[in-house]
């Protein structure tokens, strides 16, 4: 217990960390201060890239999917490469490292989906968790953005089927790339997750509202 107590407090405040930086609404402060634009207001409402895409244009949507993609990807990059280095350093909690890397995935995408700077409101995690996915593993991240693409472009033109298509992919490719199950666990918690928050898309597929792919829409 002595020797865990340590490695428990740090690995608590790693994950609030992870949150915090997680919970940055890149979506809002982009179009916010630069294009003037309340992006909760337009579009679907939401603040990650494909309404961007559609309110900001393709400039905003870049900038947004990028960010809010390293916003996953920092934490669990910092947890393999920095705090894994110290574990090991350590010897004691040597195997350690993709726990802490999951532990960190975790909290950021609670982070963009809860942002308590939105009242605990946020976007749907897709771009923060493919960020964090990368991170793990570039194998499974690819494979992942196979699926995507495979759902949003070549089966449907919604990007939400490709963002749970692609979701539901990532606990299998990243077991299989990695053979870890801290991270393989990631993927089932954000699939989950991400499953969960397109709630209101999957009633929207149903009754065939749902809109497409900005690229689909007749007035593009």
């Amino acid at each position: 217990m002595d020797a865990a107590a340590p490695l428990l407090g740090g690995l608590f405040v790693f994950a609030v960390a992870a949150f915090l930086i997680g919970s940055i609404p890149f979506g809002y402060v982009i179009g916010r201060f630069i294009f003037s634009t309340d992006i909760r207001k337009r579009g679907s409402g939401n603040i990650g890239a494909m309404n961007a895409l559609r309110t900001l244009g393709k400039g905003g949507a870049i900038a947004v999917l990028v960010l809010d993609a390293a916003k996953g990807f920092l934490p669990a990059f910092l947890a393999l490469v920095v705090i894994d280095g110290h574990l090991k350093v350590d010897g004691r909690f040597a195997d350690f490292g993709p726990l802490v890397a999951s532990t960190g995935a975790v909290a950021a995408i609670l982070g963009h989906c809860f942002s308590p700077w939105l009242g605990w409101k946020g976007g749907k995690g897709v771009a923060t968790s493919i960020g964090a996915i990368f991170a793990l593993s570039w194998k499974a991240g690819l494979a992942v953005i196979a699926a995507y693409l495979a759902g949003a472009l070549a089966i449907t033109q919604y990007s939400s089927v490709g963002s749970m298509l692609g979701s539901a992919v990532a606990p299998f490719a990243l077991w299989f790339f990695t053979g870890s199950l801290p991270e393989a666990l990631y993927g089932v918690f954000a699939a989950l997750l991400i499953i969960w928050t397109h709630r209101e898309n999957i009633g929207r597929l149903r009754a065939g509202t749902e809109s497409p792919i900005g690229i689909f829409r007749k007035d593009s």
